[in-house]
């Protein structure tokens, strides 16, 4: 299921926008392919992140896979308990498992993004 709600990259990072606050993680797609997850590496809060750049990096059981940030703007909080439960990535990649909070610098920047139907066409699913 790939939520309406939201943006997607083709690294298949999502971006759901709240008040001017961009959410970020990675889409179920990008878990299940991944594998299990046991670490993930994420910038400080205060973090400056440019869309289309690394912004840090996701290892699994199968591989270690970079993460791009699909909007430019300050990180304003990390997912804490991704520290403690990467695992939460594999669990509820839409939900629980976010990994930042961006203080959205241009929001023009949305439309450089996938639709969800557009994504599901990038992953052979449309």
């Amino acid at each position: 299921m790939i939520p309406e709600d939201r943006k997607y990259t083709r690294e298949h990072e999502w971006v759901k926008v709240e008040n001017g606050v961009a959410v970020v993680g990675i889409t179920d797609y990008a878990q299940r392919e991944l594998g299990d997850v046991v670490f993930v590496n994420l910038p400080a809060a205060g973090t400056r992140v440019k869309q289309f750049e690394r912004f840090g990096e996701i290892e699994s059981v199968k591989a270690v896979s970079d993460l791009y940030a699909p909007v430019s703007g300050e990180v304003i909080e990390v997912n804490p308990r991704l520290g403690s439960e990467p695992e939460l990535v594999n669990r509820s990649p839409y939900e629980e498992g976010w990994m930042l909070r961006v203080r959205l610098e241009d929001p023009a920047e949305l439309d450089n993004l996938l639709t969800a139907e557009e994504y599901r066409q990038h992953i052979g699913e449309g």
